[in-house]
């Protein structure tokens, strides 16, 4: 992460504050925990809300190909950013809680979702919105990691549930400012039926 990073974070932040929901960019520490269970066997990979690419620099470190990435920005300054950084990935101008009306993944199945989104500031329809959304572009056995500066999953039971997923806590990290934990989120298996 760059001071130029922090800068242009901190910039488009006090601009809207809710939508970006942190004062500066994810460190290294909180990068490596997001992608740590991602390969370029993964790929593709959506990614949500990748501000100055923190998580995307991540990804590409883990041997994912910077093809291999499509990014969902809300942030038309971020998305113009992300696009001279990454050139080769796919980089769109979007909502990611419209993924599923955008037709912007219909030829891609993707093999896990990256997302630094501010869930908990959202409204529980959007976060729904978000989560079928990402599930239905995802082949089975594809996880959803996010991160939360909260003590819990920033996706409440009921959406889980409704959804027929789950959320494991897949680490903590102390050298992020603030401390977060990520949260891997995943398809329920389904129920044996015995006779």
């Amino acid at each position: 992460m760059t001071a130029m990073d922090t800068f242009t974070f901190f910039r488009i932040w006090i601009s809207n504050p809710l939508r970006v929901a942190a004062v500066a960019p994810s460190g290294s520490a909180l990068a490596g925990l997001m992608t740590k269970e991602l390969s370029a066997e993964s790929g593709p990979v959506l990614e949500l809300g990748p501000g100055t690419g923190v998580f995307t620099r991540a990804l590409l470190a883990q041997g994912l190909r910077e093809c291999d990435l499509t990014l969902i920005e809300h942030d038309s300054g971020f998305a113009n950013l992300l696009r001279l950084r990454f050139p080769a990935a796919h980089v769109h101008h979007a909502d990611a809680a419209r993924l599923a009306r955008s037709g912007l993944l219909e030829d891609r199945v993707v093999g896990g979702v990256v997302s630094g989104l501010p869930l908990l500031s959202m409204s529980q329809r959007k976060v729904m919105a978000i989560l079928s959304g990402t599930f239905d572009s995802m082949r089975p056995g594809a996880s959803f990691y996010q991160f939360t500066y909260g003590p819990n999953c920033p996706v409440p039971h009921r959406i889980l549930d409704r959804l027929g997923l789950k959320a494991t806590r897949i680490g903590r990290t102390l050298l992020n400012v603030p401390p977060a934990s990520v949260y891997r989120i995943s398809r329920r298996s389904p129920r044996r039926q015995y006779l």
